[in-house]
């Protein structure tokens, strides 16, 4: 199975006979390695509503007559917007698909589209456990520090965690740190970080503090990929 960073909090998951992309902010995005009509694949998961996320996930997803996976009240504002095949999920709960079996979890955060008319809210926020051939990705969406996270550590052996850490919008290093400790994950991929000037830049000193602290961080570079 392969992980791939593809900037913001965007990542190509291949693996289980499977392409998965989740949050494909790519179009607007100036860190973005491609563009959406290059991308091919089978599922789209988004973790919220706001458009650094949602980003590309109709355009692509029917163009690609992959499967959208939202939380149900963000899945409803996809069909509105035209997605063709979308599958609704809701905190806590689990369904299997042809990759392996996937896990809505929370996030504090918020979840809205800025229209002509004002923002629309697209329901709660969340984030997913992702379990291809017998590896657990843990991709936390935009949130803040929760106790949820110990929870989800105790119950799951987590192999990567995609963390944001920067700051202003959602968690940043210090709190990210501790997500990592109550997670326990395997190993640690940082990300919603460096596309916009107001967050965190990079990744170096967050990798720096989470060797001292023995967490094992791999900080990919765009377009990088980790093999698990």
């Amino acid at each position: 199975m392969q992980l791939t960073y593809l900037s913001h909090a965007c990542f190509l998951i291949e693996g289980g006979r499977s392409r998965i992309i989740i949050d494909p902010f790519l179009k607007d995005n100036p860190s973005a390695p491609m563009a959406p009509d290059e991308v091919e694949v089978d599922y789209v998961l988004v973790t919220h509503g706001h458009p650094d996320h949602l980003g590309d996930a109709v355009p692509i997803a029917n163009r690609c007559g992959a499967t959208l996976v939202a939380p149900f009240e963000l899945g409803f504002f996809c069909e509105r917007q035209g997605a063709e095949n979308v599958h609704t999920m809701h905190i806590g709960g689990s369904h299997a698909f042809r990759f392996g079996t996937l896990k809505m979890t929370p996030a504090f955060h918020g979840s809205g589209y800025p229209g002509e008319q004002g923002m629309i809210y697209t329901g709660n926020p969340c984030g997913y456990l992702i379990r291809v051939e017998d590896k657990t990705i843990y991709h936390a969406g935009d949130t803040g520090l929760m106790a949820e996270m110990k929870l989800l550590g105790e119950l799951n052996r987590i192999d990567v965690a995609l963390l944001p850490i920067g700051d202003n919008y959602t968690m940043g290093e210090e709190d990210a740190l501790h997500a990592a400790r109550f997670l326990k994950a395997r190993k640690v991929v940082p990300m919603h970080f460096g596309t916009f000037p107001v967050l965190t830049p990079d990744a170096e000193e967050f990798a720096s503090n989470a060797e001292a602290a023995g967490i094992d961080v791999h900080p990919l570079g765009i377009r990088e990929t980790l093999v698990m």
